[in-house]
């Protein structure tokens, strides 16, 4: 199993997700570390090659965790947000844009 690295303040963003979406969210980044795919994700071609999107509904609204698992290390957590419109916001994807270079280049601090 891979381990898991949250890059900037990603964790602590998710840990501020409500219960539900915080424990299935928490289940697919299991999921990841054990070499499986989420059960509802998307690539994130924007982001960066290999990047991908996990999409976690529950009634309080939408959550997404973009996360890498190319890398033969860890699993590294870009971004954990709650999505409010139908189109992910630009700011959300350059922020995990900025975090994808922040590992290519060894640095974990962006937040």
């Amino acid at each position: 199993m891979k381990p898991v690295t949250f890059v900037g303040d990603a964790l602590d963003v998710l840990r501020g997700f409500p219960a539900q979406a915080r424990s299935e969210a928490g289940y697919q980044i299991r999921r990841v570390q054990d070499g499986l795919d989420p059960d509802d994700w998307k690539p994130m071609p924007t982001v960066g090659l290999g990047v991908r999107e996990i999409r976690v509904r529950d009634e309080t609204g939408a959550f997404r965790v973009i996360y890498l698992a190319t890398l033969p290390d860890s699993v590294y957590v870009l971004h954990a947000f709650q999505k409010k419109t139908q189109q992910t916001a630009q700011r959300e994807l350059d922020l995990a844009t900025r975090r994808l270079r922040q590992i290519t280049r060894g640095t974990n601090n962006d937040r």
